[in-house]
């Protein structure tokens, strides 16, 4: 599991430095540029990516606890409104002016949906990060940012977008879902 947790470490600590370390964030971006900085941070993300779903793989399941939940249609709901909210992220519908953070809380979703059907050791590592990580960034964006009084437009049309986005996501996710991870997401 060594490369999961090297993974999350990474996808952990890229993230969190723009807001635990601001001026150092603001130093790399001067002295680098900004495209630049955003090509080295995607790299990094991906390769914690890269590294969590090859470390997933390889790791040897051990039971830590009895999930409440089976895969089904309450998981596969959860993980749908994840993906959902993760996507309303991107346009201004009344989903981001409702929801301060849809991403973390898509993020959030998505882990404890996960957390609720797993009970593995992989599961607990990377869904139980993940969800910590989410938590973390909102406290760490309203800490930042300050009051928030939501976005003053919206558009049925951009929840709509993020609607059929996420439902896309779903499927392909859900398609593959086995053959990527050895799970089926819901029992037939």
């Amino acid at each position: 599991m060594t490369m999961l947790y090297a993974g999350l470490l990474l996808w952990f600590v890229t993230h969190a430095l723009p807001s635990v370390a601001p001026a150092r964030k603001t130093a790399l971006v001067k002295s680098m540029g900004e495209q630049p900085y955003r090509g080295v941070f995607s790299l990094l993300i991906l390769a914690a990516i890269l590294l969590m779903v090859f470390g997933w793989k390889g790791a040897t399941l051990t039971a830590v606890y009895s999930p409440p939940m089976g895969p089904g249609l309450l998981s596969s709901l959860l993980v749908l409104a994840g993906l959902v909210l993760f996507f309303s992220s991107r346009v201004d519908g009344h989903i981001k002016r409702v929801v301060r953070h849809p991403q973390m809380a898509g993020t959030l979703l998505w882990a404890c949906a996960h957390l609720l059907t797993n009970g593995d050791s992989r599961s607990l590592a990377l869904f139980g990060t993940m969800a910590v990580w989410a938590v973390f960034e909102i406290v760490m964006i309203n800490r930042r940012e300050g009051a928030w009084t939501g976005s003053a437009t919206a558009s049925a049309r951009s929840d709509l977008i993020a609607l059929v986005i996420g439902i896309l996501a779903f499927a392909v996710v859900g398609h593959f879902h086995q053959a990527l991870f050895g799970v089926v997401p819901i029992a037939v």
